[in-house]
């Protein structure tokens, strides 16, 4: 299939072919027919790919400020390379899609195949989408009045925060495609509307729709005009969807308002507020976020968990509902709007003139095909020698772009296969790397009889799925940590395990540093315990991320800190035998980010695991020390080891080395000439065990034994 993409790197926008995406539980798979261009957000994405890296660290000044901390913690050349990845990462255009139902995915009621459907999908010929997140057309509304529904949504979301009655009079600041939309929601809503903008056409649509409406390029005094307007009362609300870099549409609109007044900000404006103007009037002022109430809620959005209409009347997916009804009961009219329909393959005529400005709404047309789900998806002829083991690779997130396709490149390793959900990221990543295929099911990978070995990446939740899937598939595999979330998937792996005799490794990449191994060599294999202490700055995630779930990521003690529970294990040449572990503040959560754990070893050695989110990011993400013997060692960052009490070491230092390159040239090295696991799976089986140990020792207050 096809669909636009934006490289913000190049600036480049690109209508890229990429595997269809493979439906999944709680899904739907739409082919597109029609899709709204959203002119403001995607000019905004556009002009800012063009935009050279100066210009693009001024737009974003936040983000630079991110940099310097990471240069400070990491070094100059690892923040410039994983700067250039990320710029480098296809963003998808679009968000405002019409088209009908191709397949559903397990434990969907409410679509079934046929159905003619709205979604935030993409400009795509075929988008992915969940439950909650598409609604049905009536039958009276035509694929291109249904694809305004979305960008509809974020006007009657801002409406809906501003609360208007009926007969109050609203000021729509900006008459672009969201603000013309606006405003004839808030006339259907029984308002006296005004609408300030510079544009005469959009003036002049305004007025088509019964707006007051004013174009203040003509030298109209805004404030004025509306105070005049209102007997000098003064607006009741001002929803402002204008862009604008300055504060003064902010102040314009405070001093618009009567008493009491209310403004929600909806577009993108300087927010530099004068107090005085908001003090003496007792103003409101909110920002209006998206579609509505569920937007950026994990549970609401990928996991479909609604919420209860007694108690949040309008979610998004409401949102969306009551637009379409609104569309088919001609209380609005979108029609006016489309200033031109274009055929999708003819994407370039409207990414190349953005800046038109007779241009309000552009929608794709999207042709008439039959769907037919296809295989993976070819990228070039050039193929693997034969008979060489071939590996694929599912998942294609931050550590497979930026970390893992890098080395394995180095290593000429022979990747066959690259599989994303989406299909979207897999292509990108493909083709840079020259992969042969790119697919959106990886059952396409188990399946292939040339694959030996499977490397998962994916999110924590489909680790053990995969896994099991994967050795009774007759693969190898190598997944990053963590191996399971919890003992039953644990136990299910060890069972396909032992019946598949095939090699299952985990990515506990610490222990092949060069700095870590420099350490084995210097403290030897003695029995002699030892104390190990290593202290992560994790640094900060939103508690609604998913690495905090502990059915998605497992939280991140067992999605993180298992990595230290590995490096000290080898280190101490030992395995866990039981754990405690204290939780900041009086009840912690077992999803705690800020703990710290004790170890005690079978040899008698102990370890300290400071694993803390509440840091500056401008210090040391890791820090280990080993006190052995008489003798200390401290390994900064994995970029600096000092030694005291040693005769012969001193210092050693270079380039931060978690060990990743040293890791998969092993595993390559392995696979292509054999030899014993990378990491004995019994140690691996202890370090998963151990952790969650962890969590149960903070929920009952005491030690655990690891079993």
């Amino acid at each position: 299939m096809k669909q636009i993409i934006q490289n913000l790197k190049t600036g480049e926008t690109i209508l890229e072919e990429i595997p269809i995406p493979k439906v999944k539980p709680g899904h739907i798979l739409i082919q597109t027919k029609a899709s709204l261009v959203s002119l403001g957000t995607e000019k905004m994405l556009v002009e800012f790919g063009k935009a050279g890296l100066l210009a693009k660290a001024r737009q974003q000044p936040e983000k630079v400020a991110m940099v310097l901390d990471k240069i400070k913690a990491d070094g100059l050349m690892p923040t410039i390379e994983a700067v250039f990845k990320k710029l480098e990462e296809p963003l998808p255009l679009g968000y405002s899609n019409a088209g009908i139902v191709v397949d559903v995915g397990q434990n969907v009621s409410r679509f079934k195949i046929g159905d003619r459907v709205i979604s935030n999908g993409p400009h795509a010929e075929y988008v992915l989408v969940p439950v909650n997140l598409a609604a049905h057309i009536p039958d009276s509304v035509t694929y291109e009045e249904a694809s305004f529904t979305v960008v509809s949504a974020i006007g009657l979301q801002g409406i809906r925060l501003l609360n208007p009655t009926f007969g109050e009079t609203v000021v729509v600041y900006g008459l672009g495609l969201i603000g013309l939309l606006t405003a004839q929601l808030l006339k259907a809503n029984g308002c006296n509307v005004i609408g300030i903008d510079l544009d005469e056409r959009k003036i002049n649509m305004a007025k088509s729709f019964g707006v007051e409406a004013i174009n203040i390029a003509q030298g109209i005094n805004p404030v004025e005009y509306v105070q005049s307007a209102t007997n000098q009362v003064g607006a009741d609300g001002v929803l402002i969807t204008a862009s604008a870099k300055g504060d003064e549409l902010i102040s314009n609109s405070a001093q618009m308002c009567r008493k009491r007044g209310r403004i929600v900000l909806v577009g993108v404006v300087g927010l530099k507020l004068n107090r005085a103007e908001f003090y003496e009037k007792e103003l409101s002022f909110q920002v209006s976020c998206s579609y509505g109430p569920g937007r950026y809620d994990d549970n609401y959005e990928l996991k479909g968990m609604d919420y209860p209409l007694p108690y949040v009347r309008w979610t998004e997916n409401r949102n969306f509902q009551a637009i379409l009804s609104a569309i088919a009961e001609k209380r609005i009219d979108v029609r006016p709007l489309i200033t031109e329909k274009i055929q999708f393959e003819d994407y370039r005529k409207v990414y190349g003139e953005l800046k038109r400005k007779d241009t309000i709404a552009s929608v794709f047309i999207y042709s008439e095909k039959e769907y037919r789900p296809k295989g993976p998806f070819k990228i070039k002829t050039h193929e693997l020698k034969a008979g060489e083991g071939k590996i694929g690779i599912i998942g294609a997130g931050n550590f497979t772009k930026m970390t893992m396709l890098p080395i394995l490149k180095k290593v000429n390793a022979p990747i066959k296969y690259m599989a994303s959900s989406t299909g979207r990221s897999g292509t990108f990543l493909a083709k840079k790397y020259h992969i042969p295929y790119s697919t959106s099911d990886y059952h396409e990978i188990l399946s292939d009889p040339e694959v030996e070995l499977v490397i998962i990446t994916t999110r924590h939740d489909l680790h053990a799925q995969m896994v099991i899937e994967a050795l009774e598939s007759g693969k190898n595999v190598f997944v990053e940590k963590p191996l399971a979330l919890n003992r039953e998937e644990l136990e299910q792996i060890v069972q396909a395990y032992q019946k598949a005799e095939k090699a299952l490794m985990v990515g506990f990449n610490r222990r092949f540093s060069p700095f870590v191994q420099k350490i084995k060599s210097l403290i030897g294999e003695s029995n002699e315990p030892i104390n190990i202490i290593a202290n992560m700055n994790a640094g900060f995630i939103p508690s609604n991320v998913w690495v905090h779930d502990p059915q998605v990521g497992g939280g991140r003690i067992i999605g993180e800190a298992c990595h230290f529970i590995d490096l000290i294990s080898f280190l101490t040449s030992s395995e866990v035998d039981k754990v405690f572990m204290s939780g900041l503040g009086i009840n912690p959560d077992i999803r705690t980010d800020n703990a710290s754990l004790i170890l005690k070893y079978k040899n008698g050695s102990q370890g300290i695991i400071n694993y803390f989110s509440n840091g500056s990011k401008a210090y040391s993400k890791e820090r280990i020390e080993v006190y052995s013997q008489g003798r200390t060692l401290i390994l900064d960052n994995f970029r600096e080891l000092q030694g005291y009490g040693f005769s012969r070491f001193k210092k050693l230092k270079g380039k931060q080395d978690k060990g990743h390159q040293a890791q998969f040239e092993r595993l390559i090295k392995a696979m292509k000439k054999g030899s014993e696991a990378l990491i004995d799976f019994n140690s691996i089986l202890n370090t998963t065990k151990a952790s969650f140990a962890a969590i149960e020792s903070l929920q009952k207050g005491c030690w655990v034994t690891v079993e």
